[in-house]
């Protein structure tokens, strides 16, 4: 038999029920996902050489990607380097990619296809351009590269335009001065060891496997790139202002430099999309380079140097509207 409830049970019957939805609703608000649904798709990453710093920060990040972005397929594209990287990504053949920042203003510059839609997310670790020769080679500076062969970096690399310009700043003639190879760093190393080269040009962050690995074989040493080579250099303006003085740590490579310090040339690198690329996708991917800097950098070393206070630095691409959004919801 059912029973009509008072006027004070009713009362009680509503504030248990009211009481029941302000848990559930507190419920809901914890489980369902807030702001923008998770990045589904896929994306490409244009990277580097197989066994340049670029391949292998790649491969690692692809990792910290797939755990971070579980709906997301993930794929990897080799190329020569930073000037092939910058026209893949700006013609939409790459999603993101790792350049220079001074292959980055040659490319703005010279106004190449797809320029204006190139934007910046994080400005990563330093390359260190690194001129390498047998330790028993009478090349002591840039200006002894007349006359020799010298691999300068593959044509769409960001080492062949810091070659050339180095090579220019000490009064040679890229082309006609020296006999130019245009092999990466995968060849390099084997090439100066068979004696087939007198010297190469890389560049890239510290340590590169390939040097590392080729200085515990076989006695190579660094030409040092001094100051005033430096400073003539930079005067040209332009892309080159982005070169500055640096000195690779004399544990960088430590059989080649034998305790020595080396003063040489260094230039900043970003990662880089275009205003294609949908904002949610691009927040969450710089928040996993930013987050996954001390997993990675156990395994490459440049990735250590990942800084989230100068990450936002992307001169000379503004930075993409994804990548805003990530630094506002870090700001202290």
């Amino acid at each position: 038999m059912l029973t009509a409830l008072s006027p004070t049970g009713r009362r009680r019957s509503l504030r248990a029920g009211v009481a029941a939805a302000v848990v559930l609703g507190t419920l809901l608000w914890w489980l369902l996902p807030l702001g923008d649904p998770a990045p589904t798709g896929s994306l490409s990453f244009s990277t580097g050489v197989r066994s340049g710093v670029y391949q292998r920060y790649g491969e690692r990040l692809k990792g910290a990607l797939a755990r971070d972005l579980p709906r997301v397929s993930i794929k990897l594209q080799t190329s020569e380097g930073s000037q092939q990287n910058l026209a893949r990504v700006a013609a939409g053949e790459a999603d993101f990619t790792i350049a220079t920042t001074d292959a980055v203003a040659t490319y703005l510059r010279a106004r190449k296809p797809g320029h204006e839609r190139l934007r910046g997310c994080v400005r990563l670790y330093d390359d260190y351009i690194q001129l390498v020769v047998r330790r028993d080679s009478d090349i002591r500076s840039v200006a002894d590269l007349r006359g020799r062969r010298v691999a300068v970096g593959q044509p769409g690399s960001g080492v062949k335009l810091v070659a050339d310009r180095l090579m220019t700043a000490a009064g040679l003639d890229p082309v006609a001065d020296v006999t130019p190879l245009s092999v990466g760093i995968d060849t390099m190393p084997q090439l100066l060891e068979k004696g087939r080269l007198d010297a190469f040009f890389w560049s890239g962050g510290l340590p590169t496997t390939a040097v590392a690995e080729l200085s515990e074989r076989f006695p190579v040493r660094l030409v040092p790139l001094e100051d005033d080579l430096i400073k003539r250099l930079q005067a040209a303006g332009g892309p080159t202002s982005y070169y500055r003085s640096a000195v690779m740590p004399a544990d960088a490579y430590r059989k080649a430099q034998q305790g020595q310090a080396v003063p040489t040339v260094a230039v900043a690198n970003v990662l880089v999309t275009t205003d294609r690329t949908d904002a949610a996708m691009t927040e969450a991917f710089t928040r996993t380079v930013i987050d996954s800097r001390d997993r990675i950098g156990r395994e490459v070393h440049a990735a250590q140097l990942v800084d989230l206070r100068t990450a936002i630095y992307t001169d000379p691409l503004p930075l993409h509207e994804g990548a805003k959004r990530y630094y506002r919801s870090v700001k202290p």
